[in-house]
């Protein structure tokens, strides 16, 4: 089959388009022909070997991924040849940047019926981000009121669906070239975070402060003071320290995401009642993947890119 891997960590010239060995699922996993796998900023993270996740070289990246599985170990229950699913797989293991995966049985859920299988790759782990974000780590709830800054990502455009679902109010920071996007996943007030003064153009403070940005430290212990006391800052930017402030009980704490069947096909589902929009920003075939990455590597990593094995 033919994959993306690479043997050594550095910049994206270690990864390689091969032909390699089909895998064999044994007890307890399901093997995937992989429809789609999606690129994430950690991917680029544990190639270029900054993010300290053992992996077993060499590697596959793609820990989101569609497709349809083809193939069951013994004592597999649940699923069965056939099933189109999505999965976010085990980060230390091989990825969907190939033909073919391997997937703990318990990793995967019914992938959602209304946009494409490919398209489906795009959901699992930043939609779980957003979610454990919000609600495990946030304990937000109907009624009180969420700064997120940097909204204008992916992440963020699924937090904002997400909280407005629970019956939040939404301030969203965001560049003017995402100020559209954020509008229409549906924050009540949008704030451009290059024109304004953060501290002064929030009206008012809230209740959760959800950070998806790299802003400097400096300025992240002074958006504090927007939380109100017993309020709580959350972070997914797991490379600076999430400020928090005792004295005033602000809690503070850092997302790393985490598998989460049950929360998964509950995201799934909410695709499929529309009430959760998958974003797409572009498609590419598989042996373009390392173009991808070097892109990344320069900044230059717009929205959600799902990776097409044919």
């Amino acid at each position: 089959m033919k994959a993306v891997q690479f043997h050594e960590v550095g910049g994206p010239e270690v990864l390689q388009y091969v032909e390699t060995e089909q895998p064999a699922p044994v007890a307890g996993q399901v093997r995937l022909r992989v429809a789609a796998s999606a690129f994430n900023a950690a991917d680029n993270g544990m190639r270029a070997g900054f993010l300290p996740i053992p992996v077993v070289l060499p590697h596959v990246p793609g820990y989101d991924v569609s497709g349809t599985i083809d193939a069951v170990g013994e004592g597999v229950e649940g699923v069965a040849v056939g099933d189109r699913v999505i999965g976010f797989l085990p980060m230390e293991r091989d990825g969907g940047a190939a033909e073919y995966v391997i997937a703990p049985a318990d990793a995967v859920v019914a992938a959602p019926t209304n946009i494409s299988l490919a398209d489906a790759a795009a959901l699992p782990s930043v939609a779980l981000t957003a979610w454990q974000a919000l609600f495990d780590e946030g304990r937000l709830e109907a009624g009180q009121r969420l700064l997120i800054v940097g909204a204008g990502g992916v992440v963020g455009k699924y937090a904002i669906q997400l909280a407005k679902r629970a019956g939040v109010h939404v301030v969203a920071t965001a560049s003017p070239r995402s100020i559209d996007a954020v509008r229409a996943a549906g924050a009540d007030e949008i704030i451009d975070h290059i024109d304004a003064d953060l501290l002064s153009a929030v009206d008012g403070q809230v209740d959760v402060l959800l950070n998806l940005a790299p802003i400097d430290p400096e300025q992240f212990v002074a958006l504090v003071a927007l939380v109100r006391d017993g309020g709580i800052v959350v972070s997914t930017t797991a490379f600076m320290a999430t400020p928090g402030d005792e004295r005033r009980g602000v809690r503070a704490a850092t997302v790393f995401v985490r598998p989460n069947r049950e929360r998964l096909a509950e995201l799934a589902s909410l695709v499929d009642d529309g009430k959760l929009t998958v974003e797409v920003t572009r498609r590419i075939p598989l042996a373009e993947l390392p173009a991808l990455h070097a892109e990344a590597s320069a900044g230059r990593v717009p929205g959600k890119v799902i990776i097409l094995p044919a």
